[in-house]
């Protein structure tokens, strides 16, 4: 009699569940470790990605208004192109003192306008017949435009009036044309130098000169509370959200960059010209309070450093980084202090130098491009 043996199914053992299990548990935890790890990686290179496109951003403007400090402005009044503030204390953080700079010129409509009579201070001012008709400008191109009042430079008096065009007058065919003001002064906005200011005696404005003016300073929100500005008012952000780069112009508060530490100028030119022979630039130094302003009409270069950090601590850097790399920590930018201590923010610093094309040349100062 023949016997059939039933197949019997063999499983797994219960050492080999555990090594089976184990095996798969090692295999996630090290797939979530690398991708735990890319993702700081990612974070990390996005925030630097960042940082960086905000830097160069900011350095791009200020570099092109430094250029055409000055445009179409009487050369005569040079040394009331440019006004800085080296190492600002208004705004600080954690020893974070930024530089200003203040520019004024004109390098988006150019205007020149003869003045044939001006009474100081007066809201109309007479142009010459047919000055109007050397522009392409309408009108009402001209009205709430800001204009700089400047007298003859051969008259000795040095003081521009800031005004606020409301509207254009003029005859036909052309004649008894005239400018007319708002009341006073354009309030808030100082030109640099002390240029603001109107001349004793109206005949010194026979023969000078009305341009479209930009008034134009750089600046940086340390910690988000400027004193003296109100959030939401003219642009301004405020309310705690610091390391902003502004550029106000006439007036207006314009954010341009995030993430921006620190902010350094400096300057190069002949500054002791009246005893040097050879009229050679004397080297890259901040900006002097005690500058005449014939020592400020010799500035030729302009040396822009930009300074940006990352928003967060960088979370893919494991362990302690070594005290001598400084990666981690603020540098010492131009006569400003770096930290003692890392913070665990990568930086990112641009440096660019700029000439002043009109301080070098006067190329604009016929009111034509």
């Amino acid at each position: 009699m023949r016997k059939e043996h039933k197949g019997k199914s063999r499983g797994f053992t219960l050492i080999e569940l555990l090594i089976g299990s184990t095996i798969m548990l090692v295999t996630i935890l090290a797939a979530l470790y690398i991708y735990g790890r890319s993702n700081k990686v990612s974070v990390d290179q996005q925030q630097y990605a960042q940082v960086q496109h905000d830097v160069r951003s900011g350095m791009y403007f200020i570099t092109r208004d430094v250029r055409m400090a000055g445009c179409n402005l009487p050369g005569e009044f040079m040394g009331y192109f440019l006004d800085g503030v080296d190492n600002d204390t208004t705004d600080t953080q954690a020893a974070v003192r930024t530089d200003r700079l203040k520019m004024i010129g004109n390098d988006e409509d150019p205007l020149l306008l003869k003045i044939h009579g001006y009474q100081g201070s007066s809201v109309t001012v007479d142009l010459n017949d047919f000055s109007f008709e050397e522009y392409p400008y309408p009108d009402g191109f001209y009205d709430n435009k800001l204009a700089l009042v400047l007298p003859n430079p051969s008259s000795g008096c040095r003081a521009g009036e800031l005004r606020w065009i409301t509207h254009v007058t003029h005859s036909q065919p052309d004649t008894n044309e005239k400018l007319n003001f708002s009341p006073g002064l354009a309030p808030g906005i100082n030109p640099p130098g002390g240029l603001s200011g109107t001349c004793s005696q109206s005949s010194d404005y026979d023969g000078g000169a009305v341009v479209f003016a930009n008034l134009i300073e750089y600046w940086l929100d340390v910690t988000g509370h400027y004193p003296g500005l109100t959030a939401g008012s003219d642009g301004y952000i405020g309310n705690g959200h610091g390391g902003i780069l502004y550029k106000t112009e006439n007036g207006v508060h314009m954010p341009l960059a995030l993430n921006v530490e620190n902010l350094q100028f400096e300057y190069n030119g002949d500054f002791n010209y009246a005893t040097d022979p050879q009229h050679s630039l004397d080297g890259f130094q901040a900006w002097n309070s005690t500058w005449t302003l014939e020592q400020v009409a010799q500035v030729r270069e302009i040396r822009v450093l930009v300074l940006g950090y990352t928003p967060n601590r960088m979370v893919s850097v494991s362990g302690t980084p070594p005290n001598n790399i400084f990666l981690y920590r603020r540098p010492a930018v131009a006569n400003s202090p770096g930290a003692s201590q890392d913070d665990m923010r990568r930086r990112f610093l641009l440096e660019s130098t700029a000439n002043i094309r009109n301080m070098s040349a006067n190329i604009y100062n016929t009111g034509e491009r």
